[in-house]
């Protein structure tokens, strides 16, 4: 019988500490976020998002764009450009080589103006999952606060999955009860937008929603007309 935590994402993990090591699946793609790993929290850029062009050898070219709802960067004289998932850095550069096969003097900048939504996801066994702006930067507890906490029946190990540059989706598993235990110890992850917090149920409320969903609600009849809550029979 699978695990609880396979069912879930699709891929057996390794739990090690407070920040957990997912083993790699072909089905849905998972690696480790060590603590001393800082370079996943680049700024991504997302549809909405505006960007200020400045070319100085062509001051005419130079304009206010923004991305998108399919993720691109339109822009004169070049293809648009994927802007969606990647860091300004490598859009930028991606436009220098562009405009080098139009200019002769290709060197510009393109700086982030505005920003579109800064949202979160909460889901599982929280009191109302569902999307929140975030505040400023956040850790997955914060989050699960304002999502109204977890519930009685959720477990301490959650998941935090992100889409890195590229597409590629990553799993972080965090366990709550652990860094609640010993602050010292509490270095989750802080999140970026569109990130995805998942509270999973414990194997104990797995098993009583199994019960509830597929044998006493499948019953012609009720179990209170044999057994009172005691449990003694009648």
């Amino acid at each position: 019988m699978p695990s609880r935590l396979s069912v879930l994402v699709a891929a057996p993990l390794v739990i090690v500490g407070c920040a957990l090591s997912p083993e790699p699946s072909s089905n849905f793609p998972v690696a480790d976020w060590p603590r001393s790993d800082r370079n996943d929290a680049s700024y991504l850029l997302a549809p909405g998002d505006t960007l200020e062009l400045t070319v100085y050898s062509a001051p005419e070219l130079s304009r206010s764009a923004a991305i998108g709802p399919d993720g691109r960067l339109r822009l004169p004289l070049i293809a648009p450009i994927m802007a969606a998932a990647r860091t300004p850095e490598a859009v930028a550069a991606h436009a220098r080589a562009a405009y080098a096969e139009e200019l002769r003097d290709p060197t510009l900048d393109l700086l982030v103006t505005e920003f579109s939504s800064q949202q979160v996801f909460v889901g599982g066994a929280v009191a109302s999952p569902g999307a929140f702006e975030m505040p400023g930067t956040i850790d997955p507890l914060q989050a699960i606060l304002m999502a109204g906490g977890t519930t009685n029946d959720a477990n301490s190990e959650i998941f935090v999955m992100r889409r890195m540059p590229g597409g590629e989706v990553r799993t972080a598993v965090l366990d709550l009860s652990g860094g609640l235990e010993d602050p010292s110890d509490a270095n989750w992850l802080p999140l970026q937008r569109f990130d995805v917090v998942y509270v999973p149920r414990s194997a104990i409320a797995n098993h009583n929603l199994f019960v509830q969903q597929y044998i006493r609600d499948a019953l012609p009849i009720q179990f209170s007309l044999f057994y009172d809550v005691s449990g003694d029979s009648r």
